[in-house]
């Protein structure tokens, strides 16, 4: 059955719906820069664009998640809903024994549908949340009902010994996150974890559960590029304590949390929701076990694809990293001290995401490394071609170029960061094209970002990118909710619409 919010098609056949207010006349603000490559491209695929109803901003978001068995189980914001993957499988018309690829994996939802359906996967990500996620979906068929009942009865039951001092991993970020009985808590709980009998496999889902716990159980909360703090917290003391000792103003901070539950309480939660979703899955039928792969690979797309076979793939599903500056080892700075990463670890990740933050150095002399290593030299210097002849690309850099000589960018970060994300995304879809089967679908989630009054169409450029490598492009699916703009930029260059879209392309 399909969901309500899908209404039934076939990719490229549906007419365009009135898209005048999602297609743009003006991409850098008040002329200051050229915009001719933009408005062309513009023009070039406005005739595929349109603004559906296929798709809502829950759909491509982690919200309807929060209701599904099993996808809920990593409250990951950046992920977009099972709907979405399933009525894009059935769309795709991709059957039982095919293969779906997710470059971008995240919590696993594009891999735990095709699962359930019978379809094998394979997934990449660099964060090590992702596999804690992946293994504890990937088992769902063989948890023993029991020994959660088990597990969760000595978690209703356990109380704190008063004299224990055990402490988790902390690093910089995470530092004052949590009152020190919260900590010891964590620590109490996660030892009792390593030492049970508990097979690995419900060890590894406990693990999930604590994982989901920790926002909860601290003094954050997590806000787009970083950790907002709670004023009662350690770090927000002590911060405006040294800033009137220098005569300056306290910091006003709104954020109140209430009061903080304790560790017992948000993990009796967390085992219940998912004892109840494993029973539902294993004696309510309303999945069947399968023969379906579910693969995972715990590093970058980037690194790890020339191996791989090449026309195999039936589709593609993701959404990649934004180009957002949002930075997921601040974002997820509690879940990544808890794996005892350290501040080293947390660093070298950072570089290792795909470029989307000001941080990230250039990638290009690992890949290059890499595509000579695995004798792909042609394939390098292709990708590089295909990025640096760009005209969009190149009109987008020049602008961005002026209005940080102008000084309206306050990291120049961003230049070097837009460049990147296009130049990475492309090595992506040359791989994905070789892997894929001809007719093959692939169908990427994105954004549309500005900065400093400068349009950068994502969806539109990476569908001209796509096109270049051989893709045709079928459909650019615009949401009807439109993305709003920073208030800093509005208020400097107005609110421009920015379209939030799915776009879709076949070999």
């Amino acid at each position: 059955m399909m969901s309500k919010n899908f209404k039934q098609t076939t990719f490229g056949e549906s007419e365009p719906k009135n898209i005048d207010k999602w297609i743009l006349s003006e991409f850098s603000a008040g002329g200051v820069c050229e915009q001719i490559a933009r408005a062309k491209i513009e023009e070039r695929y406005k005739h595929i664009t349109e603004v559906s109803d296929l798709f809502n901003r829950q759909s491509v978001s982690y919200q309807l998640s929060k209701k599904d068995h099993i996808h809920r189980w990593l409250k990951y914001k950046e992920g977009f809903s099972a709907d979405l993957v399933d009525n894009l499988l059935k769309e795709m018309k991709i059957d039982s024994g095919g293969w779906v690829l997710d470059p971008f994996l995240g919590s696993g939802t594009t891999s735990m549908v095709c699962k359930l359906r019978g379809i094998n996967s394979i997934g990449f990500d660099i964060l090590p949340t992702s596999k804690v996620v992946v293994d504890a979906k990937n088992s769902i068929f063989n948890y023993d009902l029991n020994e959660l009942e088990d597990a969760r009865a000595w978690v209703m039951d356990y109380v704190l010994p008063t004299d224990y001092d055990g402490t988790i991993n902390h690093i910089n970020i995470t530092d004052g996150a949590y009152t020190r009985e919260i900590d010891r808590e964590l620590a109490y709980v996660s030892e009792w974890n390593r030492n049970s009998k508990f097979s690995e496999e419900l060890k590894n889902l406990i693990k999930l559960c604590v994982l989901n716990t920790l926002e909860q159980v601290s003094y954050t909360a997590k806000d787009g590029q970083y950790l907002r703090w709670d004023y009662r917290s350690k770090k927000i003391m002590e911060g405006n304590k040294k800033r009137v000792e220098q005569g300056k103003k306290p910091m006003v901070i709104r954020l109140d949390k209430g009061r903080i539950p304790t560790v017992k309480e948000v993990l009796i939660v967390e085992l219940g929701q998912v004892i109840h979703d494993i029973r539902s899955v294993q004696l309510g039928k309303r999945y069947e076990d399968n023969d379906a792969q579910l693969s995972f690979i715990g590093g970058s797309v980037l690194f790890n694809t020339l191996d791989l076979d090449s026309e195999f793939l039936d589709g593609v599903i993701t959404s990649p990293p934004y180009c957002n500056r949002y930075d997921y080892t601040r974002t997820y700075a509690l879940e990544l001290a808890y794996l005892d990463l350290d501040r080293e670890n947390v660093n070298e990740l950072r570089q290792e995401l795909l470029t989307c933050t000001v941080e990230n150095r250039s990638k290009l002399e690992k890949l290059k490394e890499y595509y000579i290593s695995k004798d792909k030299t042609e394939d390098y210097e292709k990708v590089l071609n295909l990025v640096n002849n760009n005209e969009v690309l190149n009109e987008i850099n020049s602008a961005l170029k002026k209005r940080a000589d102008l000084g309206e960018i306050n990291n120049k970060g961003v230049i070097s960061m837009v460049y990147g994300y296009f130049l990475e995304l492309t090595f992506v879809y040359n791989e994905l094209y070789r892997m894929c089967k001809t007719g093959a679908h692939v169908a990427f989630v994105n954004d549309n970002v500005r900065y400093a009054g400068e349009v950068v169409p994502v969806d539109y450029i990476s569908t001209y990118i796509a096109e270049s490598i051989g893709f045709k492009p079928i459909k650019v699916y615009a949401l009807q909710q439109q993305k709003g703009n920073s208030s800093q930029q509005m208020k400097k260059y107005g609110r421009v619409a920015l379209r939030k879209s799915i776009t879709l392309w076949r070999k």
